[in-house]
């Protein structure tokens, strides 16, 4: 598990990548690069109009994966998208060439021997992948797999945050202090389910955003207890009593 102390370095690392601009995904992988020990990161999101976009890639080695990965549908990065985290400590491996037969043997001929993909996921919203690329084979420690888990919640809250996987070009909407009932719900989730406040405002854009509401709107719901976020982000509503309790 990741303590607050280190959720909050972890931040503080993105905010120094950004130098005073705005955090993008692409703070995040960069930051990724360091606490993991990889060479390189990527971000994929899905959209309804296309099955993967690349919005991040750090170098040429990433971009190239990323493409290969799409031309084939293939790969970590494609498996992740579904399946949960798809880690291959080493491509070159036979039970990598037999789980990915035409992208592993690719991917080494590129100079990648290793390819950690973590699915980028609030509740049942599938928003895409962050893939990690190294040169050399190894698995990732503990301690950086947590760490990266933790950046992925970030990425999450910043593509959310600048629209990305709003395909119909509908923009979140942004949780300001001219809306103070979305701070209280934020609150209100922090003390309930034991989430961070970022992660409560995630998941409150991330229902707002399934459902085609306003954020503020879900936020008064939550104040008034008609909208509950259980531990396991299964949401459960009361409305009129039809479901919940």
């Amino acid at each position: 598990m990741v303590s607050a102390d280190r959720r909050i370095q972890l931040w503080d690392l993105v905010v120094e990548q950004a130098r005073g601009s705005s955090v993008t995904v692409g703070h995040v992988g960069a930051v990724v690069i360091t606490v993991a020990g990889v060479d390189a990161t990527a971000v994929a999101v899905t959209l309804a109009a296309s099955p993967r976009e690349v919005v991040h890639a750090s170098d040429q080695v990433a971009e190239a994966i990323e493409e290969l990965a799409t031309t084939l549908g293939e790969g970590p990065g494609v498996e992740a998208l579904v399946d949960g985290p798809a880690l291959a400590a080493d491509l070159d491996a036979p039970s990598s060439r037999a789980r990915w037969p035409i992208f592993a043997p690719a991917a080494v001929a590129l100079g990648v021997r290793a390819v950690f993909a973590l699915p980028l996921q609030v509740g049942g919203i599938h928003l895409g992948v962050l893939d990690l690329y190294r040169g050399v084979p190894g698995a990732l420690s503990q301690q950086r797999f947590a760490d990266v888990m933790m950046l992925t919640d970030t990425a999450c809250a910043l593509l959310l945050d600048a629209g990305t996987v709003a395909g119909n070009g509908r923009r979140p909407e942004e949780a300001g202090l001219q809306h103070p009932e979305v701070h209280q719900a934020t609150g209100m989730m922090v003390a309930q389910i034991g989430v961070s406040a970022a992660v409560a405002l995630v998941r409150l854009r991330a229902y707002a955003y399934a459902h085609d509401q306003r954020l503020r709107d879900v936020a008064t719901d939550v104040v008034a207890r008609r909208l509950r976020f259980p531990h396991d982000t299964t949401t459960v509503t009361d409305r009129g009593g039809h479901n919940g309790a």
